[in-house]
């Protein structure tokens, strides 16, 4: 995470879905500059997908939409994205993109979005917030709902 991210304050509230796990999945974001107010909405989905990769492909998505370093707090109910930002990454990187598992290192799942993600995270500064799924947290709630129906459409 960069240190001198601009002083722009953002929320990013994201979800991912998945009908099957494998199986049609969907993603969603919303952007929230809290100065302004102003909201960016993003979706999309993919025929076959898993719901981890649809929880990173939309907190990606939202951070790829930013056009200037800035100052974000991400709000996820993804345990996978928390933990794997806060805690997993850094030693994944340190073993060189892989994890231990069983005693042996195995090629980290999801390596292209991670990579993805530590590569915008290093062009911000993010602080993670995990909320938690379907307890009526309304932005939670509207990815939810955008996501579903992304995946749905797919």
């Amino acid at each position: 995470m960069s240190k001198d991210a601009a002083g722009v304050e953002v929320h990013l509230f994201t979800d991912g879905a998945c009908r099957g796990n494998p199986g049609p999945g969907g993603w969603a974001f919303i952007l929230r500059h809290l100065k302004t107010q102003k909201e960016l909405e993003g979706s999309g989905g993919e025929a076959d997908s898993t719901n981890n990769r649809m929880e990173l492909t939309a907190v990606v998505r939202g951070l790829a939409a930013l056009k200037r370093p800035c100052r974000i707090e991400l709000f996820t109910d993804s345990v996978y994205v928390g933990k794997g930002l806060s805690e997993w990454l850094p030693k994944w990187k340190a073993n060189g993109w892989k994890r231990r598992e069983g005693g042996r290192l195995q090629p980290v799942k999801n390596e292209d979005l991670w990579r993805q993600l530590d590569t915008l995270c290093a062009r911000h500064r993010v602080k993670y917030t995990r909320v938690a799924g379907h307890s009526g947290h309304p932005e939670n709630e509207r990815c939810d709902e955008l996501a579903v129906e992304a995946a749905l459409k797919v």
